[in-house]
């Protein structure tokens, strides 16, 4: 019998013996308040900004104008200014890890999804079905990007600069690819709605928030029930997700209208 341990061993030993590396490669840098404010700054967006090069690759045969692809990536910063006061009062009435973690879930998707509407998806530019993945992927990272920086700064105080990075760069397997995913879902939805009635395309919409929602929250609670030290086998389903998200663009990429 196969086991999950025996097969994610070598990348835990891998990915250990880089941060070492790493570590050792770099003592030298000072643990200034300046540096630990840049180390935030990278640690957060870096991520964000390798994903969204990684992505727009996938339209560069039609590649959306720069400036809605940064309109796109600032709606989702913006949106976690939103996010983060309506998740503290969600939290004041359930004591339920759970529940709470997937309402939050609930609210983070349909924000994003809102920002994504209000900020480009009702352009003209947005004229065929990858275009409406790609907006939803960016706003994703966008929203992503922020997060990341918000988390490290929370704990930079205890951590050496390097650090910092590192774990920023540990976000980069985990949550802002599960940001990622969940969104693309949504714009997954409305990429097989294109050509069809408006109706269906808000059926459509409705059903990729919930798709996304469940989604977000199942990996939440897979993050908070697996042990630290099983915690790769979560971020195996995360690659195997971004596997099946290739896939799914490249069907997206072979959506026409109905000849009549």
């Amino acid at each position: 019998m196969i086991s999950w341990q025996g097969l994610l061993q070598p990348v835990q030993d891998f990915l250990h013996g880089i941060a070492t590396l790493l570590l050792q490669s770099v003592s030298f840098i000072p643990d200034t308040p300046i540096v630990g404010i840049i180390a935030v700054i990278i640690g957060g967006m870096l991520p964000a900004l390798a994903w969204l090069w990684f992505w727009l690759r996938e339209d560069s045969k039609h590649p959306e104008p720069r400036r809605l692809i940064a309109l796109a990536f600032f709606a989702g910063m913006c949106t976690v200014a939103l996010v983060i006061p309506l998740e503290q009062y969600v939290a004041t009435f359930f004591s339920n890890q759970t529940i709470t973690f997937t309402l939050w879930s609930g609210i983070e998707e349909i924000c994003k999804y809102l920002a994504a509407l209000i900020a480009v998806l009702w352009r003209p530019d947005n004229d065929e079905p990858i275009d409406s993945v790609i907006y939803m992927i960016t706003v994703a990272l966008g929203f992503s990007a922020v997060e990341n920086t918000l988390f490290l700064g929370s704990s930079i105080a205890g951590s050496t600069v390097l650090q910092t990075v590192i774990t920023g760069n540990l976000r980069f397997v985990g949550a802002t690819l599960l940001h990622l995913l969940s969104s693309a879902t949504i714009g997954v939805a409305l990429a097989l709605a294109f050509y069809k009635p408006r109706r269906v395309k808000v059926l459509y919409g409705v059903v990729g928030v919930i798709l996304a929602i469940l989604l977000h929250s199942s990996f939440n609670f897979l993050i908070l029930n697996t042990p630290t030290t099983d915690i790769l086998r979560t971020f195996v389903l995360v690659w195997i997700g971004v596997v099946v998200l290739l896939a799914v663009i490249e069907f997206v990429k072979r959506i026409r209208p109905r000849m009549r």
